[in-house]
């Protein structure tokens, strides 16, 4: 399910050709290949680069023999990610985007891998959040906070209601010229709740719901009518769903403890709020393949030189 491939070996030992769909694609070494690039899943550099088509890491041999680890524990939903992101095309309508990504991620949740990871978890109880989210307006801007702390704004079902609510208003009322999405307590969101994972009586339910009540598709109609104007501004955790909302926003201001990642991976899935459009939009569908299929986290710094946030703020309070 993972193919390696390596830029420093001879082109005649290396290009054995490529099937279709390619499957998860890593290239590492030097030179670099424009084929390769173009063609890999991402590609691994131990030196700075500004192609996002290469990700940097301190160890290239550490970092694929973790892809490579986790490729193997996982190989359908690695191999559904890469087909999604290749499938993906960043120009076209989001709700394209959002309805082939749920699709995947229904039959994975359908898949052996989930109920893996289901039953490795075991039965889970999930509570309710009163004022899940918390939602001001301030002039023409409407403050939206997710305020679940004690969960680091794990997004639940509650929030996924009131957030819908909040950003329906926004879309509806012309006389709203801005949003802000933050979060109260240590994080922004951590990502979905998992106490809630599995709960949905069939995947088809599941894909309607998701499609039908996306703030996803909401918060993109909002961006692109109020461009930067559209912000979350994050802190701490930014995770799985959370950090797929942000970046459908204009304008995303990070505090400098922000974490940013994608750890849907080691449940059986692939990002299914949206993600592998609103993230493939900002850094691509390599980095975005990286985030997935790695499971590392980035820091500020590195989301600002990706393009996933747009700012680092002066203060972490």
């Amino acid at each position: 399910m993972l193919r390696v491939v390596d830029l420093s070996k001879p082109a005649d030992e290396r290009d054995a050709g490529v099937p279709s769909p390619p499957g998860v694609i890593v290239a590492q070494g030097s030179p670099p290949d424009e084929f390769w690039l173009e063609t890999a899943t991402f590609t691994l550099a131990d030196e700075p680069c500004g192609d996002r088509r290469v990700v940097t890491v301190a160890s290239v041999p550490d970092a694929l023999a973790e892809v490579t680890r986790r490729c193997r524990r996982w190989p359908q939903a690695s191999a559904m990610c890469d087909d999604v992101l290749r499938a993906l095309d960043p120009a076209g309508t989001t709700l394209a985007g959002v309805v082939t990504e749920s699709l995947a991620y229904s039959t994975l949740q359908a898949g052996p891998e989930f109920a893996s990871w289901l039953e490795d978890r075991g039965p889970a109880a999930a509570a309710g959040t009163a004022d899940a989210v918390l939602v001001e307006r301030d002039q023409d801007t409407l403050q939206i906070r997710f305020n679940r702390p004690h969960r680091h704004n794990a997004f639940s079902t509650d929030v996924r209601g009131a957030l819908l609510e909040a950003l329906t208003v926004a879309q509806l009322d012309p006389s709203v010229t801005g949003i802000v999405l933050s979060g109260n307590g240590p994080s922004f969101c951590s990502g979905g709740d998992l106490a809630e994972f599995g709960t949905f009586a069939d995947p088809v339910s599941a894909h309607f719901a998701r499609t039908r009540h996306s703030p996803a598709l909401v918060l993109d109609e909002i961006r692109a009518r109020l461009g930067r104007a559209c912000r979350a501004e994050v802190h701490g955790r930014v995770l799985g769903s959370g950090l797929e909302m942000a970046a459908f926003c204009g304008w995303v201001v990070a505090r400098p403890d922000s974490v940013f990642g994608l750890p849907e991976l080691s449940l059986g899935l692939i990002p299914g709020a949206g993600g592998t459009v609103s993230i493939t939009r900002r850094i691509g569908r390599w980095r975005t393949a990286y985030l997935v299929l790695s499971g590392r986290t980035i820091d500020a710094e590195t989301a600002l030189a990706w393009g996933l946030v747009d700012a680092i703020s002066a203060a972490a309070g």
